[in-house]
This record gives C-alpha cells, structure tokens and sequence, in this order.
C-alpha cells in the first residue's frame, strides 16, 4: 500500500505541475497579446502622425506653389506691359526717324536749291527759288504725309 500511495501522489503532483504550467503559459500569452496590442497600438499612432506630418506638407507646398503661380501671373503681366511699352517706343522711334529723314530731305533740298540760285542766277532767281521751295512745302497733300504722327496705345497692340 504504500507503494500505491506513492503512486498516487506522483500524479497528483504531474496534475499539479501541469496545471502550474498551464496558468504559467496562459499567463505569458496574456502578457505577450497585451505586448501586441500595445505595440500595435504605437504603430498606428506613428502611422497617424506620419499621415498627418505628411498631411500638414501637402498644405504647405501647396500654399507655397500658389504664392509662386501668383508671383509668375504677375510677372507675365509686367512682363506684357513692358512689352506693350516697347511697341510703342518702337513706333516713336519709326515715326521720329522717317522725321528726321523728311527734314534732312527739306534740309537737302533748300541747301541744293539755294546753291543752284545763287551760282547760276540773281538775288531774285534766289528769292523765286526759295519762295518756289517754300510753296511746294505748303502743299496741303505734303503737310498730312510729313507731319501726321502715329498714334500707337498699348491696347491695340496686342490683339491675338
């Protein structure tokens, strides 16, 4: 008989043990889920503020591009208007060179006219000559060909 209690205390401390180990490794996988839980935990809170790192950069670049697009509509306008403004210089300096051009031309013509009076003729072939000159420079026709000016705005000038 003893032997037999023996051998029923042997699997009564087996059971035991086992359950020991049973609660033991339950323990442990409770420990290593809420390990899990929380490390999964601290990965989606990192995901969220990379999401809203990522979030706030996508509103700052896309203030900063409107800022740049802004400053090159403004630049493109000036841009236009100096353009505009160098047409119409371009046009002054057309207008005054063909001017310059038709005065040279009186110059010429009143310079030749009186040298031909005064090497071929009297004082009064000179004076006939120079009032002759002067007449045709009166001409109505002359006066809107020499002095109309050209009018150019920085309105017409660009009609595409």
């Amino acid at each position: 008989m003893a032997s037999s209690s023996g051998n029923s205390s042997t699997p009564t401390q087996n059971s035991g043990s086992e359950g020991d180990l049973q609660v033991l490794m339950d323990q442990r996988k409770r420990k290593r889920m809420q390990s899990n839980r929380e490390s999964a935990r601290r990965s989606r809170m990192r995901k969220q503020k990379h999401l809203d790192d990522l979030m706030g950069q996508v509103t700052q670049l896309s203030k900063d591009n409107n800022q740049i697009l802004t400053s090159i509509n403004i630049t493109n306008q000036h841009l236009m208007n100096v353009e505009a403004e160098n047409s119409i210089l371009r046009a002054q300096v057309a207008e005054l060179s063909q001017r310059l051009e038709s005065l040279n031309g009186i110059l010429n013509f009143i310079n030749t006219t009186s040298s031909v009076g005064g090497v071929y003729g009297t004082h009064q072939n000179t004076t006939a000559a120079a009032a002759a000159s002067a007449d045709s420079f009166i001409n109505p026709l002359d006066l809107l060909y020499h002095n109309q000016p050209i009018m150019a705005s920085a309105t017409d000038m660009f009609h595409y």
